[in-house]
């Protein structure tokens, strides 16, 4: 498995890292990345639309003309769909829209996407941040000096607060702690950057189950 170099804030070399091939080197299953990212979109859609049947329409109680001799349709109620301002015949009620989907299916998506970022180069790893107080600036220069540009996923673990702070306000940086780490971010981010605290590994995932 090919390693990687991993680096200080600062962008300088620190040693050398072999990535989990079975996290960062199989080959990727589009098919299975292209499903997990579908049901985690739906899962996120709110459901909430709404419209008023005629049972739930005001009004429409009485007959709006009798039933013969007027040469219209007969007709019951103005609440019927047939009525303009009347309830709506088959639409849209509150529901839910997530896709139940295998763990292993999930698990597989996420270390394609990751096989795919590394395969590409765009997996970097971080000795530490090392930030004593937050600082957005210097977390600019971080990543600059890093040679991370565009979408920037960061995976950071919880207690590390001061890069929490620091990288949080910074367009195109989606910070993400090790556990919230999906498959949608992955592949919606150019530059993935771990540090070696949160890299994630087989031992990781066997210890997750």
């Amino acid at each position: 498995m090919a390693n990687v170099t991993v680096k200080t804030a600062a962008g300088k070399d620190a040693g050398s890292l072999e990535l989990d091939a079975a996290t960062f080197g199989i080959e990727p299953n589009v098919p299975v990345m292209h499903q997990v990212v579908t049901a985690q979109l739906a899962a996120r859609r709110a459901g909430t639309q709404s419209t008023k049947t005629r049972s739930e329409v005001s009004g429409g109680g009485a007959k709006p003309w009798k039933q013969k001799g007027t040469g219209r349709a007969r007709a019951g109620s103005t609440r019927s769909p047939i009525f303009i301002g009347g309830g709506v015949a088959l639409g849209p009620k509150p529901r839910s829209y997530a896709q139940k989907t295998p763990k292993k299916m999930i698990k597989l998506a996420l270390r394609s996407a990751l096989s795919d970022r590394a395969a590409e180069g765009k997996v970097i790893v971080v000795d530490t941040w090392g930030f004593e107080a937050p600082s957005t600036k210097g977390a600019v220069a971080a990543l600059g000096a890093l040679g991370a540009e565009g979408r920037v996923l960061l995976v950071l673990s919880r207690d590390d607060v001061m890069a929490w702070k620091s990288f949080r306000n910074i367009p195109k940086v989606h910070v993400v702690e090790t556990a919230e780490l999906n498959t949608y971010d992955v592949l919606l981010s150019d530059v993935v950057v771990f540090t070696k605290s949160t890299l994630p590994t087989t031992a990781d995932a066997e210890a997750a189950k």
